[in-house]
């Protein structure tokens, strides 16, 4: 399933910091991605369905190089991203085996895969940057995959980095890191969210006038009357 261009453009100006305001208020505490942080300093925000991969804890007669082979591998995985996902990925959290290293995410980047978040690590890092992928995780190291995990399926629910992360959810990812916006609650949040940081902005040319933040962060009904006076006008 394809996201629609409205609603990408819509959270391509949202932050990951204001998506997890918004889905507090709806109740939604555990979204946001332990772990996944930039792996290249300044990666602009991104959005994309998620294509989700998953590991379990290496076993001997499975996590062997002649898995890489299985039809059942990351790199029948990679073939089957459709363009513009974000290929979100339960390694555990293990930082001692690189998930995916430079051939893997060069061929992502090719296919037109916007993004690779992951709790775990990648490999072969500088060949990686030299991908262009962007990359969410939680940093590098040499051994492979199947030093440490043993890669089982794709498009199935995971969890990464502690959140529940199910196919076709939305991810947003920034300089904060990663959330997922459930599907069933997608045009709520969107509406919800573009309203927040316009009213933020607000409230910043506020601040940057002078103003106190007693009664203007969060609004009082007064200062909400300016806003929508505000609002209104434009």
């Amino acid at each position: 399933m394809t996201l629609d261009a409205r609603t990408e453009a819509a959270l391509a100006g949202v932050s990951t910091a204001t998506l997890t305001t918004v889905l507090l208020k709806k109740g939604l505490r555990n979204v946001w991605m332990r772990g996944p942080a930039p792996l290249r300093p300044g990666q602009p925000r991104l959005v994309g369905r998620a294509f989700t991969l998953r590991f379990v804890p290496a076993r001997e007669d499975l996590a062997t190089p002649e898995s890489w082979s299985s039809p059942k591998s990351t790199r029948g995985a990679i073939e089957a991203m459709p363009p513009g996902c974000i290929a979100v990925v339960d390694a555990m959290g293990i930082t001692d085996a690189g998930i995916f290293g430079d051939i893997l995410c060069a061929r992502m980047a090719k296919r037109g895969i916007a993004a690779l978040v992951t709790d775990g690590v990648v490999r072969d890092v500088a060949g990686v940057l030299g991908t262009g992928l962007p990359v969410w995780c939680r940093g590098a190291a040499a051994p492979p995959s199947v030093a440490g995990l043993t890669f089982v399926d794709w498009q199935q629910p995971i969890g990464c980095g502690g959140v529940a992360v199910f196919p076709d959810d939305v991810v947003v990812v920034d300089q904060d890191g990663a959330v997922v916006i459930p599907q069933a609650l997608l045009d709520q949040v969107v509406a919800a969210a573009v309203e927040q940081e316009r009213l933020e902005g607000w409230i910043m040319s506020e601040v940057e006038k002078g103003v106190p933040l007693p009664g203007l962060y969060p609004p009082n009904a007064e200062t909400r009357a300016r806003y929508d006076a505000w609002a209104k006008a434009q």
